[in-house]
């Protein structure tokens, strides 16, 4: 009985104590501008204005302006979150088998045993399973522009005006 409140008690303090202890200052999100002529823009969206965006080339710590008019295509460079998603599956997979192999009647062997068993079972199989939702979290998302309505890219540019560092700009 100690070692499930013990587990149990360690399961919660690394997801409740697992997050950013600093506040950080908001950060746009990571783009790759195609542009119609081919060339190719990268960095961090800072503002998306009415007719262009505004990016900081992590390369050069410069401000680039790009019209959306001159665009082809926008990539959102996402992060992965397959390791996230396999820890916390794991985490709630390991709670859940020690619970159900805590309430195992078993003929052979402990109850702790049980819970052992059950514990690496289901929480491996969480893992996997989170593992992969995070994956498919972690897709980077293309918005093609070249070809597509001023309307259908207006709604577009807004959704992404919320990825921008500065999420309001007039």
């Amino acid at each position: 009985m100690k070692s499930k409140v013990l587990v149990l008690g360690l399961v919660f303090s690394l997801l409740v104590c697992s997050g950013n202890l600093v506040a950080k200052e908001r950060r746009g999100a990571e783009v790759i501008v195609q542009k119609k002529d081919g060339q190719t823009a990268k960095g961090e969206l800072i503002a998306v204005k009415p007719a262009s965006l505004l990016l900081l080339d992590s390369n050069l710590s410069t401000d680039i302006s790009l019209a959306i008019d001159d665009t082809k295509d926008i990539t959102i460079v996402k992060k992965s979150k397959a390791l996230l998603g396999a820890g916390l599956g794991l985490a709630v997979g390991v709670v859940a088998g020690l619970i159900i192999g805590g309430t195992e009647e078993t003929i052979e062997g402990s109850r702790e045993e049980a819970m052992a068993m059950y514990a690496g079972a289901i929480g491996g199989a969480a893992a996997l399973l989170g593992g992969i939702i995070g994956a498919a979290l972690g897709i980077d998302k293309t918005i093609q522009i070249e070809g597509r309505s001023p309307e259908e890219i207006k709604v577009d540019m807004q959704k992404l005006r919320g990825q921008a560092r500065v999420t309001d700009f007039q």
